[in-house]
Parts: structure tokens; C-alpha cells; sequence
């Protein structure tokens, strides 16, 4: 009997997948990959082309000889790595290190891993796509060169073990961007006006929201305006102008694509990007599941597609009939936005059996794995259902001068909410009385004011910084997770209830960056170099081409910051705290979480200590020193030398001055120093040095 071999990555893919094909196939996993670019050097040959020197990863020999073998065995060779760029790449490196050239051998993806999809992709085998391989190598030569050229540069003007990445420098960049517009905000005070109308007949009051001038919308700046306008309002009398009632439609969700599954399930499972790759890999590529054996429940995690096939959109429709009903069945075309990418031929991430409820697979699953897949069914049910119908009621109140309003919306019909709802779906809203009409009369009971003050803009969470990235163009599904985590771990961005703060070494990376390597952290020539990859793949540009156009200024910028760059340090800081283990004087060294104070007799002594570097500031509560110090996870702030027993701190630099207006203490924000008294409010521009 013929004998197939069916290569794939990962031992549990092989598995779910050995048990579709029979005992004509034999299926062994690579592991990932089995050649690379060498770690020890740049691997690229410039003076040839730029010809990359692929070679065996450490480890995989044994691995490969295995396969050499079972090659021999086997009539045919099926290469059924994933299906994107990557896994084509894959399949490319095991026909070259397995000498596959001449042998039989076809080239086999699938979206989802199913017995159909499977046995279909096997009738449906072709040779492997070079446009898909040559845009991986094109990534891969462009991300080595920029890592490998400018992180010596790192080393020698910070500390060794830093990186430059042409993803990562780029988010880095993002986040340290943001930090500063949030540092440079001045909050601005403004309050807001709600009132309680009594209705004849009624005991609960009609609860209003003041709007401003018949004519306008007011924004009330201060307690005294807020005042003068209750004052006028408590004399007015008050009647119903306008009431009108209206529907409104609000359309069922596009099913996941890898950037929205990520941000959803930051903001509902509070899972990371990497957590959820991992999760979705492993239901993906094969889970156990009672009376139905090891099989995929997701389809492929890595996608830009909003698509769904006609079989999937049709086992839908049936499953929504049965179990809803067919006024719940959505029955127009939806898309997305189109989006040109390789990642397109797959679908959107979606159940590869709608039946398999997660009720049904709960007690086979992990917690999250359940929680995960529960989020994926119910958001793709959902995509294929009705749209959610509400009643919308306004009114408006009115006096000779100002006016109120009041809105209620109520669910008429809940079509897809009956399925999936996210946080804002779950808003209550209020109802209005059945018995209000225009013209009626009211009384205004009560007034309250409220301050407020303008916000900054919001830190990054991981899942902001992926749909940022995803907006601007920058990096593809595979790679948010990776670039992320690579920030995060090389201590450059603090994770911090969520929220990415930017740290001391982040800053001093992301400066250079932007002094000597301008290009490569500019965010639309990084999009623009992720088009010209997209090109590579559809095979209208040669990816040699891209390489030879990007290289000549990038060697060019190295050179120039290894001449010019100013080293961030040069040779260690000595202090005046003594060591109190040797008696020597301890220097200032860079960890991975910034400046720390180490005795020089390293290693014969290995003394260490905070460092705290003193800002020339006093401290408001007890005159000791302001200094600056970290979180445990990196991000900096300003607190006082004597902590514990005195507990100032701010997360911006206080300044020497006294607030001229209430006496307390001032902050330095951007080109302002303001008041650290919201209600004080007080700010004055900063002094230029």
C-alpha cells in the first residue's frame, strides 16, 4: 500500500490530524522550525545580494534525521505547516533541509482542522507558493539587520543585552509618545447641571440634564458661572418643547479577526496578547473532547479576514433557526473593511462545529480554554444573527432662556444581545414617563452641580496598543503578541494594572532611536515598509529589491550614532555612600530596571542598593529630599527620601516654586508648571533654560 507522510509543526496538531488520514499516513511534527538565520551572527551575506546563511537550528538534527528516514518510506510528501506566510516559509525550509526538490512532495493548507478540511487540502496539494516564502525572508533579513546593527549600538552607549527591533522600536516609540501628551496635560475645570422636574401624577421626578441656551450648548467653567445659572434657573418656569420618539438599529458584531479577539478578550478575560495566542493555538490546533475524540474547535488564529465560508455561514443559519428561531437569523451581507493582506484568503477566527456549544465542551476544556472559546462561539453566532432594534425617546425642556434634556432607550428587539453582549450593550438606560407630552408644564424640584475636570489621554493597555498598530499599519497578526511581550520583558514598558508605563530605560532607548535612527521608529515609513511586504506576497515586487532599497541608509545611520551618539554612560558614577560590607565608595551601575548603587570590588564583594537620585527638590510634608524612584515594575515617580514615614509622592517632577495662589506645592508639566491642587488650579508657563 502507498505510504504518505504528512509533515506538520506541533505534536498535538500531528496527533488530531493522524486521526482523519488512516493508516495509509503517517504524520510526524517538526517542531516549529528547523532552519534559521545563525544567532552568533548578522547571517546575511551583503556582499552577495544580500543572500541569507541559513542553518540547522541547535537540537533539530536528530530531529531532521528522523524525517530523512520516514522521506525515504514514504511515495508521497505532504507538508502541512500553518497556513500563512510563515508556514510556508516552514514548509520551504523542511523541502530544503530534507532535500525534498526532486521527491514528491506538495505543499497542503487548511483554514480549520477538520476531517473534511483536511481530506480536501490533500485533494487540492500544490507546490509551495515562493511570493508567500519570499515575503517571510524579506521580514526576517529586514528585522536581522536592524536588530543586529543597532543593538551593538545600545550596548555600547547604555549596557549590553538591549534591543532595537523594527516592530518593537516602533510600539516602543507609540507608548513613549503617549506618555508625554499625559506628562504635558493640564487638566481644565468645567461642571455640569442636572435637574429633577416633577410631573403632575407622577411620584418619581423626570430627571434632565442641563444642555445650555435654546440656542447652544453651554460648557459651565466655574462654580460661580454653575451658580449664576441655578440662581436664573430656580426663577424660570419650565415646559416640554419637544419630545420625539425614533428607532434605532444597532448591527450584530463582525466575527474575530486576530487584533479584535486579542483586544476583546484583554477587556472581558483580562487575558494578554501572548495568553490568548497561546489558548487559541492549542484549540486550534486539537483539543479531547468527550464522545468526539481530539479535535480542532477554532479555525486558524492568525487572520485580517472578516469572512466566513458559505458552509460555516450555512451550519449558522441552521443552528440560529433551531435555537432562536428564524426571525433571528441575520439575512443581509456583512463586511468588514477590505484589507489587502495575505492573512485575507483565510477566514475570520470562528468555531469549526457551531453545534459543539461551550456547555457542551466545558467539563473537556481548561478554564481558559472554555472562557476563550466561549468568547469565539458566541461573538460568531452572534455575527450571523439579526441585528438588536431599540426605541429611542428625547425630550426637551425648556425655559425662556436654557434648556434640559432627557433621553431613555429601550430594547424592542434584542437580535444578536440575546447571544453576545459586550459592556456597552449592557448600559442600563433610564425610561421616560408614558405621561409626559409637549406643551406640559413642569416644575423643577431640584438642581445639582458637579465638578469636573478634563482627562488626559488614556495609557495604553495591551489591547489599545494593538488596535493603534492595527489602525496605523504597523506589524500583522502574528506579530502584536511577540512585540509586546519583547517591550515588556526587556523592561523597556511596565505592565501595571493593565496599563503599559513607559520606564527609565525605555525612555533612554526610544531617545536614540529617535536621534540616530529617525526612520525606523517613524510610524509611516514602518507602515509604508509593511505595504511594500504585502507586494512581495501578491509577487509584484522582488524581495531582494526592498532589502537593497532599505540597507544603504540603514548602514549609513549606524555608522553615524556610533561616531556621534553621546554615551548614556561612559564610565560608572562614584557616590559618596559607602559600602558598608568593604568601606569602598559605591558607584552608579544600569539594571534591567534602570540605576542601582553597586560596590566596584564586584565580584570579591557583591553588595547592592537602591539608587536615589535627588531632584534639588524639598519635599512639601517634611522638607527632606524629593527623589526619584520605581514600582516594582519599573515605572518611575517622585517620592520623598524618608518614605515610609513620610508617603509624598507624584508621578511628575515637582518643581522648586510654591503655588503663588494657594501656597502648595507645584508640579512641572510639559512647558507648565501647575498647581498639584486640582482645585486650586493655578498654572504659569515654565521658565526656559
Amino acid at each position: 500500500m502507498a505510504k504518505n507522510l504528512v509533515i506538520v509543526e506541533s505534536p498535538s496538531k500531528a496527533t488530531t490530524i493522524k486521526k482523519f488520514l488512516g493508516s495509509t499516513y503517517e504524520v510526524i511534527a517538526s517542531n516549529g522550525h528547523v532552519r534559521d538565520l545563525p544567532k552568533s551572527q548578522l547571517g546575511i551575506d551583503i556582499e552577495n545580494d544580500f543572500e541569507p546563511k541559513y542553518i540547522t537550528i541547535r537540537g533539530k538534527g536528530e530531529l531532521l534525521a528522523k524525517l530523512r528516514k520516514e522521506v525515504k518510506k514514504a511515495d508521497k510528501v505532504y507538508l502541512a505547516t500553518d497556513p500563512d506566510r510563515e508556514g510556508e516559509a516552514i514548509s520551504w525550509h523542511l523541502s530544503k533541509a530534507l532535500k525534498l526538490d526532486d521527491k514528491n512532495a506538495k505543499r497542503i493548507t487548511f483554514n480549520e482542522i477538520t476531517k473534511n478540511a483536511v481530506k480536501q487540502s490533500i485533494k487540492q496539494a500544490r507546490k509551495i507558493d515562493m511570493d508567500l516564502v519570499d515575503a517571510q525572508q524579506a521580514r526576517r533579513v529586514l528585522d536581522r539587520m536592524v536588530g543586529y546593527q543597532i543593538s551593538p549600538v545600545l550596548w555600547a552607549k547604555v549596557k549590553r543585552g538591549l534591543s532595537a527591533g523594527r516592530v518593537q522600536s516602533v510600539a516602543l516609540r507609540i507608548i513613549a509618545d503617549r506618555e508625554e501628551q499625559i506628562n504635558a496635560f493640564i487638566a481644565k475645570e468645567y461642571w455640569t447641571l442636572s435637574g429633577e422636574f416633577k410631573i403632575d401624577g407622577e411620584k418619581k421626578p423626570l430627571a434632565a440634564d442641563f444642555y445650555g441656551t435654546l440656542k447652544e450648548k453651554m460648557t459651565i467653567e466655574s462654580k460661580e458661572q454653575a451658580e449664576k445659572i441655578i440662581e436664573e434657573i430656580k426663577k424660570s418656569k419650565f415646559e416640554i418643547s419637544d419630545i420625539k420618539t425614533s428607532g434605532r438599529t444597532k448591527k450584530s458584531p463582525l466575527p474575530f479577526t486576530t487584533s479584535t479577539l486579542q483586544q476583546e478578550a484583554a477587556k472581558t478575560l483580562n487575558f494578554a496578547t501572548q495568553k490568548t495566542m497561546r489558548v487559541a493555538q492549542g484549540l486550534y490546533e486539537g483539543t479531547a473532547i468527550k464522545g468526539r475524540g481530539t479535535i480542532g474547535l477554532i479555525t486558524y488564529l492568525r487572520t485580517d479576514s472578516t469572512r466566513i465560508s458559505d458552509e460555516a455561514k450555512q451550519s449558522a443559519a441552521d443552528f440560529i433557526r433551531e435555537s432562536y428561531g428564524g426571525e433571528y437569523l441575520n439575512q443581509n451581507e456583512k463586511a468588514g473593511k477590505s484589507q489587502k493582506k495575505i492573512q485575507d484568503a483565510h477566514e475570520a477566527i470562528r468555531p469549526t462545529y457551531v453545534d459543539l456549544t461551550p456547555a457542551q465542551v466545558k467539563d473537556s476544556l481548561s478554564r481558559d480554554q472554555f472562557r476563550l472559546y466561549q468568547l469565539i462561539w458566541k461573538r460568531f453566532v452572534a455575527s450571523q444573527m439579526s441585528d438588536a432594534k431599540y426605541e429611542t425617546k428625547s425630550v426637551k425642556i425648556d425655559s425662556d432662556k436654557y434648556r434640559f434634556t432627557s433621553a431613555s432607550s429601550k430594547v424592542v428587539f434584542a437580535g444578536y444581545l440575546t447571544v453576545y453582549q459586550t459592556d456597552e450593550d449592557k448600559i442600563d438606560k433610564k425610561a421616560l414617563s408614558k405621561k409626559i407630552e409637549k406643551g406640559m408644564e413642569l416644575g423643577l424640584e431640584e438642581v445639582d452641580k458637579k465638578q469636573h475636570f478634563t482627562q488626559p489621554p488614556a495609557h495604553f493597555t495591551e489591547a489599545s496598543l494593538v488596535k493603534t498598530l492595527e489602525e496605523l499599519g504597523i506589524g500583522r497578526p502574528s506579530t502584536y503578541a511577540p512585540t509586546i511581550s519583547t517591550i515588556i520583558n526587556r523592561h523597556y514598558v511596565a505592565k501595571e494594572q493593565k496599563n503599559l508605563y513607559i520606564t527609565e530605560l525605555g525612555e533612554v532607548v526610544n531617545n536614540i532611536m529617535k536621534k540616530s535612527f529617525a526612520s525606523i521608529v517613524d510610524v509611516n515609513f514602518t507602515a509604508y515598509m509593511e505595504g511594500l511586504l504585502d507586494r512581495v506576497e501578491d509577487g509584484s515586487v522582488k524581495w531582494k529589491t526592498v532589502v537593497r532599497n532599505f540597507y544603504p541608509d540603514l548602514h549609513e545611520a549606524v555608522e553615524q550614532a556610533q561616531k556621534e551618539l553621546e554615551q548614556v554612560k561612559i564610565e560608572d558614577e562614584v557616590t559618596d555612600v559607602i559600602c558598608e560590607e568593604c568601606g569602598r565608595n559605591m558607584v552608579v551601575k544600569y539594571g534591567p530596571h534602570g540605576k542601582f548603587l553597586a560596590c566596584p570590588g564586584f565580584p570579591d564583594c557583591r553588595n547592592t542598593k537602591p539608587y536615589y537620585e535627588k531632584i534639588g527638590v524639598m519635599c512639601p510634608k517634611c522638607g527632606d529630599d524629593i527623589v526619584i524612584k520605581k514600582t516594582k515594575k519599573g515605572r518611575r515617580y517622585y517620592g520623598c527620601i524618608n518614605n515610609p514615614e513620610c508617603d509624598f509622592m507624584s508621578w511628575q517632577k515637582p518643581s522648586e516654586k510654591k503655588c503663588p495662589k494657594c501656597g502648595g506645592a507645584m508640579v512641572e508639566k510639559g512647558n507648565k508648571i501647575v498647581c498639584m491642587d486640582e482645585q486650586c488650579g493655578y498654572v504659569e508657563a515654565k521658565e526656559k533654560k
